[in-house]
């Protein structure tokens, strides 16, 4: 079986426990465990080269956190994600991008706008990218609007939102097509920044949101729904 978790890399400051579990959530979190997937702590373990233990602790983590669920008699798996979590996740997250982006748009920086046409640059440039950076490098973006709008609370907010959006981006951002889209949506935003439009800013950042909720929906609905793939 072809191994797709790396051996883990100790870390002085952090528990051994610790680096498995962020090492296991990563893994989820870029779709390279699968929701629905079957997690088999042996396997788990070869392939990041620890024991078992830290393994099953991260696994029940990550249970806590609602990334796994443990079913009866048949173990633990990656949880799914359903229609009203991507609608619920999406329905805040519309709101505080389009208030980070509106307030980005008065007090962003020249230095703060190269920095985001230097992400789409790479984007653009940079040929075939797999999707760990595709997701990694929209993140930064999104990140460098939200330090562009000078409000730590809200930054605070979305950091903390920052796991469940990573999971449905990465789930979006690997439709095809979706990333050309996206940074073609980028590009529109930073040019609101840039004018200090912050209402054009605001209304353009809720309307990427919402075109990348409607992927996820479509998505969720073929995963869902097999035979809709063929129609």
């Amino acid at each position: 079986m072809e191994k797709r978790l790396l051996p883990v890399v100790l870390d002085g400051y952090k528990p051994l426990r610790e680096i498995v579990f962020e090492s296991m959530r990563e893994a989820i979190l870029n779709g390279v465990l699968e929701p629905g997937e079957r997690l088999m702590e042996i396997q788990l373990a070869e392939e990041m080269g620890v024991s078992r233990t830290p393994v099953r602790e991260a696994i029940r983590k990550l249970e806590l956190e609602n990334f796994v669920v443990m079913i009866p008699r048949k173990g633990a798996y990656v949880a799914g994600v359903s229609l009203k979590d991507v609608a619920d996740v999406f329905e805040i997250r519309s709101a505080l991008e389009g208030l980070a982006a509106g307030l980005a748009a008065e007090r962003v920086t020249d230095e703060e706008l190269e920095q985001m046409e230097q992400a789409l640059f790479y984007r653009v440039n940079e040929g075939e990218i797999d999707l760990e950076q595709i997701v990694k490098s929209d993140t930064d973006f999104h990140a460098l609007v939200y330090k562009a709008s000078r409000n730590e609370r809200l930054i605070q907010i979305l950091a903390n939102l920052r796991e469940q959006i990573q999971r449905f981006r990465a789930t979006s951002l690997a439709v095809p097509g979706r990333n050309k889209d996206a940074i073609e949506e980028h590009r529109m935003i930073v040019e609101a920044l840039r004018n200090h439009n912050s209402e054009e800013a605001q209304a353009l950042a809720m309307a990427h949101i919402v075109t990348a909720e409607n992927v996820m929906f479509e998505t969720l609905r073929i995963n869902n729904d097999p035979g809709k793939a063929d129609q």
